[in-house]
C-alpha cells in the first residue's frame, strides 16, 4: 500500500513539473521578437487533439458524433491555455508598436 501511494506521488510530482515546465517554455518562446516560436506549442497540442479525434473515430464502425466533440473539446483546453499565454505575453509588443506608431506620426 506505501508504494502505491509514494508512486502516486512521484508521478503527480513529475506531471506537476512537466506542466510548470511547459508554461514556462510557452513564455520564454512568445516572449521572443518574431511571433512564430511562440506559437509553436499551441500548434503541437492542437495536432495532438486531431490525432485524439484521430483514435476515437477509427475506434468504431460508425461516426461516433459525441465522442467526437467531447474529445475536441477536452483536446483542446491545453491549446486555449497556450494561446491565452502567447497574447497576454504578446501584448508588450503591440502596445510597443502602437507608440512606436504615434510617435512616427507626431514628427
Amino acid at each position: 500500500m506505501a508504494i502505491a501511494t509514494t508512486m502516486i506521488w512521484v508521478s503527480l510530482l513529475v506531471l506537476l513539473l512537466l506542466t510548470a515546465g511547459a508554461v514556462a517554455l510557452q513564455i520564454f518562446l512568445s516572449r521572443r521578437e518574431s511571433r512564430w516560436p511562440g506559437l509553436l506549442l499551441p500548434g503541437l497540442t492542437f495536432l495532438y487533439s486531431l490525432v485524439m479525434v484521430c483514435g476515437v473515430a477509427a475506434y468504431d464502425g460508425e461516426f461516433p458524433w459525441g465522442p467526437v466533440l467531447a474529445c475536441l473539446v477536452m483536446g483542446n483546453i491545453p491549446t486555449v491555455i497556450l494561446l491565452a499565454i502567447y497574447w497576454a505575453c504578446r501584448e508588450k509588443f503591440r502596445k510597443k508598436s502602437e507608440l512606436d506608431r504615434m510617435h512616427i506620426d507626431d514628427l
